[in-house]
């Protein structure tokens, strides 16, 4: 796609994307802060699987799951993570394992919660780790 095309379609880009898109530029300055590598950003790995973030923090290979609110109103946004959503992370991360020519030593998914908008005041971020485990329904070969 041309590089001018592109822009046109972001501009046409939902309100609740380009928030999103936002939220996960957040998320990745504060893992860059911490100290994590960043390896990916929004790896499709399947024809409906996304992972917003991947990372790595020594040893540990973190998928991170973004979630962005203008508020808190509904509640927090790592509650959006329900059963789900962690079963369709789960087989995302194990779909992008096996990829991998070798196996980390460890795995981990958090979340990172972005609570504001684009162009408001500096947004409210918390870095939940080890948010939630691998789905039971998936195993790890190694």
């Amino acid at each position: 796609m041309k590089p001018w095309l592109r822009i046109f379609f972001r501009a046409g880009e939902p309100a609740h994307l380009r928030s999103g898109r936002w939220g996960e530029k957040q998320a990745e300055k504060l893992l860059k802060q911490k100290g994590y590598k960043i390896l990916g950003r929004r790896v499709n790995v399947g024809k409906h699987d996304e992972l917003d973030l991947i990372a790595r923090q020594d040893e540990t290979l973190v998928f991170i799951e973004v979630k962005t609110r203008k508020n808190e109103d509904f509640g927090r946004p790592a509650s959006a993570v329900g059963s789900k959503k962690r079963k369709h992370l789960s087989r995302a991360a194990v779909h992008y394992l096996k990829r991998l020519k070798s196996n980390p030593a460890y795995i981990r998914f958090d979340v990172v919660e972005v609570i504001g908008e684009p162009g408001g005041s500096v947004p409210e971020l918390r870095h939940i780790e080890n948010a939630f485990p691998l789905d039971p329904s998936f195993q790890l070969w190694w």
